[in-house]
């Protein structure tokens, strides 16, 4: 969505901003909508917004955004249902968010598709009653924050990066009969045309082959019922970096969809498919009123020529609690190397390539901009990556699954403290994670068994400058020190008992009866995190 959740919050800052904005000049009317002359070549002519052009009192206020590219007019192929695949399309439901219209089409072998409209409105995540008023109109005059053929050109970029990606095509909707029931609410506008991330993808090369494509509610509650399923966490890193080269600040859970692989020992193996480029090379900042928003929204980032270091947490805030669970175990060295690789991957001949697939009237008009911006934020990957690793690794969560774990903490150095995973089984003790952690990286460890009967067993006296805690969540759990200190530690480790029917064995190690939020204490609470449930 174009402000995801912050909509309530965005509408209070635009009533105070009005107020503000009195002296601006009101609001243009825009033009009759009327269906433009298609060609003989089945091209037509159009523009995706001219409904954002506003007079230079309200740019000043509320900014010139992409207003320019919304209202020009260019060439797209019109698109026929009928003859787009072999054999036809058929609309079959109709869908979207607050923002975006979608339509679902399937083709005669149970394909499925997905038009997604180019034009957005984020006033339906308003209460009814500001829809129509100010604030509405002020939210959906906010539309032209985003590029309107942005996501277009991902795909070629994903693809040099080693990346996976729907394949978005720009295409017109006329008032085609085909459309059926929805040929009133999805005739006479622009959409991306492309492929729905989800179910047997084993024909599309971009989504890995993959034979079950899966939902993160899917993807998130089986990794934390069985340590069988595990997500390829240097995939995902890669491509995190890769949404901040774009600007894009919009990342939580829904917008990503997982292909699914057979891993060894007969497991899964997740890998990340993003999808919904809407906020890719977002423009927010060069209004008065929304400069002073962006000051307190800084995931409101703009896609300017350099990514402000001192922002990078704000741009992946809607991300953070994914990014804390899926890249808790890789290294600094890890992040080093991904970025490098990706910097190279991003050459100038792959940037040149890319842009080169929008509209000739487009080209004209962004390309000296986008490839000066793309090439210097490409060179900053390093630096950008290297904060992004401080940033994840100053407060550590390590969860197990609602199976049996042990986890086994020991202190390796004067400042250093190692974590192993195990899973526990009839057959044995399986290494699922390590990691190595510094008190001058890390603050705080904390460590959740959530479900199962879990063991923790905890090797000498860990550093004072870390913080560590010990939740043992559901089941009868096993809490021990080897050996078990004879007089108080020094370190700040504290175990939380649950007190239902754990077995402690600390000496005197600093323990807490407590009791368990619901996200501390099995897989379904676990969940609440990533606003799943």
């Amino acid at each position: 969505m174009l402000f995801s959740s912050s909509a309530s919050w965005l509408a209070a800052g635009l009533c105070s901003a009005l107020v503000l904005s009195s002296c601006s000049a009101p609001a243009q009317t825009a033009p009759a909508a009327t269906q433009p002359a298609i060609r003989p070549d089945s091209t037509v002519l159009v523009a995706a917004g001219p409904q954002y052009d506003r007079g230079a009192v309200h740019r000043f206020f509320w900014g010139t955004h992409y207003r320019t590219l919304w209202g020009l007019p260019v060439t797209v192929p019109v698109f026929n249902l009928r003859t787009a695949v072999p054999g036809g399309l058929t609309p079959v439901r109709e869908g979207g968010s607050f923002q975006t219209k979608n339509l679902r089409l399937i083709d005669r072998n149970g394909v499925q598709y997905v038009l997604r409209s180019v034009d957005k409105d984020a006033t339906k995540a308003l209460p009814e009653g500001l829809q129509d008023g100010p604030i509405g109109r002020l939210m959906k005059d906010q539309t032209s924050v985003i590029h309107p053929y942005g996501a277009y050109i991902v795909a070629p970029l994903a693809q040099a990066a080693g990346l996976y990606h729907t394949n978005p095509r720009l295409v017109y909707i006329a008032d085609d009969p085909g459309l059926g029931e929805f040929r009133e609410g999805f005739g006479q506008a622009l959409y991306l045309f492309e492929e729905r991330p989800e179910g047997d993808q084993r024909t599309v090369r971009s989504f890995g082959n993959s034979a079950a494509v899966e939902s993160s509610r899917k993807v998130f509650t089986n990794l934390v019922a069985s340590s069988a399923f595990q997500v390829d966490a240097r995939q995902y890193l890669r491509n995190r970096l890769f949404d901040m080269w774009l600007g894009d600040w919009s990342r939580r859970e829904d917008q990503w969809r997982w292909a699914s692989f057979p891993a060894a020992g007969g497991g899964t193996v997740y890998r990340a498919i993003p999808r919904d480029r809407d906020h890719a090379f977002f423009k927010f900042d060069d209004g008065l009123l929304t400069h002073m928003i962006g000051w307190v929204k800084s995931n409101y980032q703009s896609f300017h020529e350099k990514i402000r270091l001192a922002d990078v947490e704000g741009l992946n805030r809607a991300a953070r609690p994914m990014d804390k669970s899926l890249l808790a175990y890789l290294s600094r060295e890890d992040f080093r190397q991904i970025a490098d690789s990706l910097r190279t991957s991003l050459a100038d001949p792959v940037i040149a390539r890319a842009l080169a697939v929008w509209p000739p009237e487009v080209r004209q008009m962004s390309t000296a901009d986008f490839t000066r911006k793309l090439r210097a934020r490409r060179e900053q990957l390093p630096a950008v990556a290297e904060k992004f690793y401080q940033l994840l690794n100053q407060d550590v969560e390590l969860p197990g699954t609602d199976e049996p774990e042990r986890f086994v903490l020991e202190a390796t150095g004067p400042n250093e403290v190692q974590v192993q995973v195990f899973h526990l089984s009839p057959q044995g003790a399986t290494l699922l994670h390590q990691r190595t952690f510094s008190a001058s990286e890390t603050r705080s460890i904390k460590l959740f068994g959530l479900g199962g009967n879990d063991a923790f067993e905890l090797r000498g006296e860990p550093t004072s400058r870390l913080e560590i805690g010990v939740y043992d969540g559901a089941g009868q759990d096993l809490v021990e020190a080897t050996p078990a200190p004879a007089k108080s530690l020094r370190s700040r480790l504290t175990v939380y008992d649950s007190g239902d029917g754990n077995t402690l064995r600390l000496g005197k190690v600093k323990q807490e009866r407590y009791q368990p939020r619901a996200e501390e204490f099995d897989a379904a609470g676990w969940l609440l995190r990533h606003r799943l449930f």
